[in-house]
């Protein structure tokens, strides 16, 4: 069976509802998912998932989190080679720079990269709620 990590960081909770929906998104495929906040997550998460889902708001001048995310993400860096790996978060303020960034990066670092990340200004509404269904569904393929 297939699993996916989601693992993310959330300020307000706008993130943290982006992560729960891709999480239902890809068990409506019936692959194992473990959710997980990335003050909990090891890089043996990343090893041992066939797909990975992460997410961050924007923070600052559209960057990520700095005191847990990006140094989690500094360390996977090796183990995402050739790895699915879809991207989301929400911003307050900006264009998204900082997902476009991100992609980049990662992309960078070998990752597969599925869309182009899903991104929500504030709250995601129903159509972000939909686009991080979908992104857990295509993590899954």
């Amino acid at each position: 069976m297939k699993n996916i990590s989601i693992i993310y960081w959330s300020g307000t909770g706008n993130t943290e509802k982006m992560a729960l929906s891709v999480a239902d998104g890809a068990k409506e495929t019936g692959v194992e998912v473990q959710l997980k906040n990335v003050s909990e997550a090891t890089i043996e998460d990343i090893k041992s998932s066939d797909a990975i889902a992460l997410g961050c708001p924007s923070m600052g001048s559209e960057q990520l989190e700095e005191m847990e995310m990006e140094p989690f993400i500094d360390s996977i860096s090796g183990e995402v080679n050739g790895k699915k790996v879809g991207l989301f978060g929400s911003y307050g303020w900006g264009d998204g720079q900082w997902m476009r960034d991100w992609v980049e990066r990662m992309e960078e670092y070998g990752a597969e990269i599925i869309g182009e990340g899903v991104i929500a200004n504030e709250e995601p509404g129903e159509d972000e709620i939909e686009q991080c269904q979908e992104l857990g569904k295509d993590l899954t393929k």
